[in-house]
C-alpha cells in the first residue's frame, strides 16, 4: 500500500490524521513542528512523539519529501529546478536570487489548460494538478530553501485552476503552525479566471498578479485562448470591487512583443482600461520559445512604454531578465526532460 505524505497537509488535516490513528490531539502541532521548523526527512526523526506512535504513522504516512531529480545553473545565478510529479512527469522550480531578495518561482500543475500562444507550459497541455504536497515540496527540498525572501506561483500551470491545493500550500506557507511568512512575500499569478479569482482574493491576503499582455480584447483572444471565457474586460470590473490600496498589492504582467503590443497606443488603451485602479504594471522581456512566431521588444520601446505610463501615474516596471542561458521560458526544460525519458523508453 502507497503510504500518503505529510508534509503538505494543514493543521486541521494533521488534527485528523492524529484523531484516526487514536494519538493526543497535540500530537497534530507537534508533527506540524517537525515538517514545517525543523523540516525533518522521516518519521523516525519525530523525537517528541513516542515510539509506539511514530510506528503507528509509519503504517500509513511519510514526510514526503522529495529532492530535485535535475539542476540548470546560470551564469546570473539563477537555478531551475526539476521535480518529479508523478511517473514520467516533472515540474520545475526556479530560483533567483537578486542583491538582498531570494525568489523560488513555484508550479501549480503538470502541464496547463490555457494554451497561451507564447507560454511552453501550455504546449504541453493538460497532465494534472500539482497535490498541496507536490507544491510545497518545491520549497521544504529546495536546497537553498533558508535563503528564501519571496514566492511567487508563476511556474507551471494556471493556479486558480487548482485552487483548493494551492489555498492549503499558501496555508502552511503563511500559518503559525507552518512556515509563518507573512502574505506579502508571496505572489500569485493567473489568467485570471472569475471563480477562482474571487475566492482567491476572499480567502486569502497574498499579492496578486494578472496576465494581461495586451488590453485589446480580440487581440488577447489570439494570445491567451482563456479570454474567451473570462474577459479582461470582466476581470478588471471585478477587481474594481476589492481594495488593493493597503498591505496587498495588485500587477498587471505584460509581455511586450515586438511590433505586436509594444506602440504608445497599446499604452493608452492600457490606461483607459485600468483608470482609476490601484494597480502597477509589470512590463516582461519575451524568452523565445520554439515554433512561436512572436518576438520580443528592445530595451527602447519598452522603456519610452513604461516611461510614457509611469508619467500618466500608472507605475510601471521592467522586471530584469534572468536565467536566459538556462531554458529561461517556463515549461522547457520538463518537455527537454520528458522527451529525454520517452526516447529511453523506445
Amino acid at each position: 500500500m502507497q503510504k500518503q505524505p505529510l508534509l503538505g497537509l494543514t493543521l486541521s488535516e494533521l488534527q485528523n490524521v492524529v484523531k484516526n490513528l487514536g494519538m493526543p490531539g497535540f500530537a497534530a502541532k507537534q508533527i506540524a513542528s517537525w515538517l514545517y521548523d525543523k523540516k525533518v526527512l522521516s518519521i523516525d526523526e519525530m523525537s517528541n512523539l513516542s515510539l509506539r506512535h511514530r510506528e503507528l504513522l509509519k503504517e500509513l504516512y511519510e514526510v514526503g519529501a522529495e529532492i530535485p531529480v535535475d539542476a540548470m545553473r546560470s551564469v546570473d545565478g539563477t537555478v531551475k529546478y526539476l521535480y518529479r510529479a508523478g511517473e514520467g512527469h516533472f515540474v520545475e522550480a526556479v530560483y533567483i536570487p537578486d542583491d538582498d531578495r531570494a525568489t523560488l518561482c513555484v508550479s501549480s500543475q503538470v502541464g496547463c489548460k490555457m494554451n497561451c500562444k507564447f507560454c511552453m507550459t501550455g504546449k504541453q497541455g493538460f497532465t494534472a494538478n500539482l497535490t498541496a504536497n507536490q507544491i510545497i515540496n518545491q520549497i521544504s527540498s529546495l536546497p537553498e530553501r533558508d535563503k528564501l525572501t519571496n514566492v511567487v506561483m508563476m511556474g507551471m500551470g494556471e493556479p486558480l485552476d487548482n485552487l483548493d491545493e494551492v489555498l492549503k500550500a499558501l496555508e502552511v506557507m503563511t500559518a503559525s503552525y507552518g512556515y509563518s511568512w507573512s502574505p506579502k512575500r508571496i505572489t500569485l499569478s493567473s489568467v485570471g479566471l472569475r471563480k477562482g479569482l474571487q475566492r482567491f482574493i476572499e480567502e486569502s491576503d497574498c499579492h496578486l498578479a494578472i496576465s494581461l499582455h495586451t488590453p485589446v480584447p480580440l487581440q488577447r483572444r489570439e494570445l491567451m485562448p482563456a479570454e474567451k471565457a473570462f474577459s479582461i474586460t470582466e476581470i478588471v470590473e471585478l477587481l474594481r470591487n476589492y481594495d488593493f490600496s493597503k498591505q496587498r498589492r495588485l500587477s498587471f504582467e505584460y509581455i511586450v512583443f515586438k511590433g505586436v503590443n509594444d506602440s504608445l497606443l497599446y499604452a493608452k488603451e492600457l490606461l483607459k482600461l485600468l483608470r482609476g485602479l490601484d494597480c502597477r504594471i509589470n512590463l516582461i522581456r519575451f524568452h523565445a520559445i520554439p515554433e512561436v512566431d512572436l518576438e520580443g521588444a528592445d530595451m527602447e520601446t519598452m522603456t519610452a512604454l513604461r516611461d510614457y505610463l509611469t508619467a500618466h501615474g500608472l507605475f510601471t516596471t521592467i522586471r530584469s531578465s534572468r536565467g536566459e542561458d538556462i531554458f529561461a521560458a517556463c515549461g522547457m526544460l520538463s518537455t527537454a526532460k520528458q522527451e529525454d525519458d520517452k526516447q529511453e523508453l523506445i
